[in-house]
């Protein structure tokens, strides 16, 4: 099992980078962001790495953290996914970004990436929904919104995404800015002041 790779760039691809480590290139499949987060040819670089095995192929897919790694894992056993959909939102969305819209069931903002259609976005949600609040870091205050929005009886949390979608924003923006309101404020805070405070964290 090859986990890590450290060596020099040699060349990119449009989906894939070739490094070389020890004069052997290594031929790594990348999310368009970790192309981005790497240096140019001839710059030394550090990838993580899964290898998947099956009868006709060995392939390299990289990483430029744990947590983008962690997600691929997790999004490449949801059936119908694989990895060229996992490489695709990995590509949309950022890990955090990631983790918001699935924490807090933002099936829009999911199916933005190529590949994944309603049906497929909604499989992941569901599938996913109660890992990714360990991924965000041991986020209590996201791990409350999202437990909110799927409370039987309204909460403030709950109520106060809804305003803010209601405003225009996207469920997983208008999560992530309840979830700083519950940061400063308090998870007892009332619908009024997480609607105010999730406002002031948006015009940033």
């Amino acid at each position: 099992m090859i986990g890590r790779l450290k060596g020099i760039v040699d060349e990119y691809g449009d989906d894939h980078v070739i490094l070389d480590v020890g004069g052997v290139g290594y031929h790594v499949a990348c999310s368009t962001k970790t192309l981005a987060a790497l240096p140019s040819p001839g710059e030394a670089a550090v990838l993580h790495t899964e290898m998947l095995v099956s009868e006709n192929s060995i392939r390299l897919v990289g990483f430029s953290s744990e947590a983008e790694r962690g997600w691929f894992r997790l999004l490449d056993n949801v059936q119908g996914v694989g990895t060229k959909v996992s490489l695709a939102l990995l590509s949309t969305l950022t890990t955090a970004e990631l983790t918001n819209a699935i924490a807090l069931g933002d099936k829009a903002m999911v199916g933005r990436a190529n590949g994944v259609g309603p049906k497929l976005a909604q499989r992941i949600v569901t599938e996913l929904k109660d890992k990714a609040p360990a991924f965000s870091g041991g986020d209590a205050a996201l791990a409350a919104v999202s437990g909110a929005l799927d409370a039987p009886r309204p909460t403030a949390a709950a109520e106060a995404v809804s305003a803010l979608v209601n405003l225009g924003y996207g469920q997983s923006q208008a999560g992530a800015a309840v979830s700083a309101a519950m940061r400063e404020a308090g998870e007892d805070a009332a619908t009024e002041t997480l609607i105010r405070l999730g406002l002031k964290e948006l015009a940033r």
